[in-house]
């Protein structure tokens, strides 16, 4: 992406980014992170249902289908519903460094627009890391993988600690993710951006 704003522009010193050795092996389809996520959640019944599969290097790709329900314009899809699924997906990379990050900043470009019933094909990558700054981009086609370009984003995510939840979130939610017994879905509710 073209780094339009300085706060997403890396700074000079940030590193390459680095695919963590425990992280979700390319292909594997990640699923979601919290059962009542809004982007990628089954238990939305107007959310997204974005599935992120991983991808090779610190990228993954990702999936929704535009529902009537995601509309703004007749027929077309609401630009906040677009700029989530963009949000959705830079948030799913932070599973590939393995580490809890939220959102700083995001930045979308709308290119064309998207119809219902459209399928948007997404990809991301994390392009640099400074500290706790995660600096990534991501783009999503309509009519398939390779096709048009239809939105575009730059982020950047920041690397927290679980208490940011815990102590931000509402407590009747935060006990019950806490108090799942299936270990890796009470640590994937905590890994990626609210």
């Amino acid at each position: 992406m073209s780094g339009r704003n300085t706060a997403l522009t890396p700074p000079a010193d940030a590193a390459a980014p680095v695919r963590h050795p425990d992280a979700p092996a390319p292909g594997e389809l990640l699923g979601a992170h919290y059962e009542h996520c809004f982007g990628c959640g089954g238990g939305q019944p107007h959310g997204l249902h974005l599935e992120a599969r991983a991808g090779e290097g610190v990228r993954i790709t990702a999936e929704f289908t535009v529902r009537p329900a995601h509309q703004g314009a007749p027929g077309l899809a609401h630009g906040g519903v677009l700029a989530t699924a963009l949000d959705e997906t830079l948030g799913s990379l932070n599973w590939l460094l393995r580490v809890i990050a939220v959102t700083g900043r995001l930045e979308t470009d709308f290119v064309r627009p998207v119809p219902v019933d459209t399928v948007l094909y997404l990809e991301a990558e994390v392009t640099a890391v400074a500290g706790r700054k995660i600096y990534s981009t991501a783009v999503g086609r309509i009519g398939g993988p390779d096709g048009p370009v239809a939105v575009r984003a730059d982020a950047l995510f920041i690397e927290v600690k679980v208490d940011h939840f815990i102590d931000n979130g509402r407590p009747e939610e935060i006990r019950a993710a806490m108090a799942d017994p299936d270990q890796v879905r009470r640590t994937r509710a905590f890994e990626v951006n609210p």
